[in-house]
């Protein structure tokens, strides 16, 4: 029987994040091939050959997974792209994302377009990309050949998705979206507010935050999940919640999985540390949507987070040129970037809050992975990618957004104290990121393809 490649890489720290929780190890890697080998005793002999990275007490983690990005290449580049978004992100200890069908011109609403964003990745990104698809008014026949071309899942809107070119499904469309992406086994992931809720509050204007948060009321994210928890255990079909904002639909998303109903279901870094009363009026780099609620709310959130309801923290990374955040709510764009900084903007509340970064990496890495069915990566063990983050998590630095590598420089998080240093950011083997700056003359990610379901 073939023994396998020789080590080429030993990465040894007193605290290796593994599956059975942390220990001190030794990581055996084979760079050639870009997986680990092994996790062994942490003093056991490097193989000749093999070039150790002793990190001392570092933490070593799995490389982040962010299925929730917006890169808006091509079309919007000025907004982002995926060098400056890939960049950022290795800097930030992600080694993964999943890009949004929209905001890029073309949307990813068929297989043509996403040959076209596909070619503009390909030679920008800094680490490893997939691709969501999406699903619009008009495209049910597009939805099973970019299924087969790769695409990790579906996106929708159920109101106004910010951009004219990707509208959003009403409820006939949703039926037949979902009707249809069952039939193939694939997942719906939603952007779930109601239409008509929205429509009846208040709109927004002006500088007042507390004008455009009630301008998206809590009811409207409610009464959207609450219906496609109706229809995905009509249709047996499986669907995931996006950017979960709002607390109270908790309980009915537990519910719904104890009957059977196949839905899981993500939140945000500025869900979980930053709450509506500490916005100050005019500061719309705070603005998204669904929005940035009140602290009991997000004391709320974190319980959903200890009790498992909630399943994982993504970014939804969503910049625009600065331009575009004007000081009132109701004309600036909607979006928080936060790329590079949502491990230690996760760590600094998780650690105050008494969780560990075992748990971390469980919301981050490992359940975002098995969301999207990427089995290679999301944990530290033999036969996985060699995609690593380094952490000095006792250490802290103060956010300056100078410092952040996405295009436009704007961020919710400036000023910030936060703990948890990224030191470096291992890509199948290779070092591409080093105390904040991405490393290498050239670009190393490969374009992710969705791999069968076992």
């Amino acid at each position: 029987m073939d023994p396998g490649p020789d080590p080429d890489l030993v990465l040894r720290s007193t605290r290796v994040i593994t599956p059975d929780g942390p220990r001190a190890a030794s990581v055996a890697v084979s760079a050639a091939e870009g997986r680990i080998l092994a996790v062994l005793p942490y003093d056991t002999v490097v193989p000749p050959g093999a070039r150790l990275e002793s990190l001392g007490d570092d933490v070593l983690l799995p490389g982040l997974v962010d299925t929730h990005v917006h890169v808006n290449d091509p079309g919007r580049t000025d907004w982002e792209g995926f060098a400056t978004a890939t960049r950022a992100a290795a800097a930030g200890g992600v080694t993964t994302l999943v890009d949004m069908p929209l905001n890029s011109i073309p949307p990813t609403t068929d297989v043509d377009a996403l040959e076209v964003k596909r070619a503009v990745a390909r030679s920008a990104a800094h680490i490893d990309v997939g691709f969501w698809g999406g699903a619009i008014p008009g495209n049910t026949a597009d939805l099973r050949p970019l299924h087969d071309a790769g695409v990790l899942g579906f996106k929708c809107f159920l109101l106004h998705s910010g951009v004219d070119e990707f509208p959003h499904l009403d409820p006939a469309g949703l039926g037949a979206a979902l009707g249809e992406i069952a039939g193939f086994g694939g997942l719906l992931i939603v952007h779930a507010e109601d239409p008509q809720l929205i429509e009846s509050a208040p709109p927004p204007s002006g500088p007042r935050y507390a004008d455009f948060l009630a301008s998206r009321p809590r009811a409207a994210e409610n009464r959207a999940i609450e219906g496609l928890v109706d229809l995905a255990r009509e249709l047996d079909a499986r669907v995931h919640v996006l950017h979960l904002s709002s607390a109270e639909s908790l309980p009915r998303i537990a519910a719904a999985r104890r009957e059977g109903v196949r839905i899981t279901v993500e939140t945000c870094p500025h869900f979980l540390t930053l709450t509506a009363e500490e916005v100050p009026d005019g500061a719309t780099e705070f603005k998204c949507c669904p929005p940035i609620r009140e602290a009991a709310n997000r004391d709320a959130l974190w319980q959903g987070m200890a009790d498992g309801t909630i399943d994982c923290v993504v970014s939804d990374h969503s910049p625009c040129t600065a331009d575009l955040k004007t000081d009132d709510f109701g004309q600036a764009w909607g979006g928080i970037s936060s790329l590079q900084l949502g491990l230690p903007a996760i760590w600094t509340e998780a650690r105050r809050r008494g969780h560990t970064l075992a748990d971390v990496v469980r919301w981050m890495s490992t359940a975002p992975a098995a969301l999207v069915g990427l089995r290679h990566k999301g944990a530290i063990e033999a036969g996985r990618d060699a995609d690593f983050a380094v952490l000095a998590p006792e250490e802290t630095f103060t956010v300056d957004p100078a410092a952040l590598h996405h295009r436009n420089q704007v961020t919710a998080y400036a000023g910030k104290t936060l703990h948890g240093v990224v030191r470096s950011t291992w890509l199948r083997g290779h070092k591409i990121a080093d105390h904040g700056a991405p490393t290498g003359p050239l670009p190393t990610g490969r374009l992710l393809e969705r791999q069968p379901r076992v």
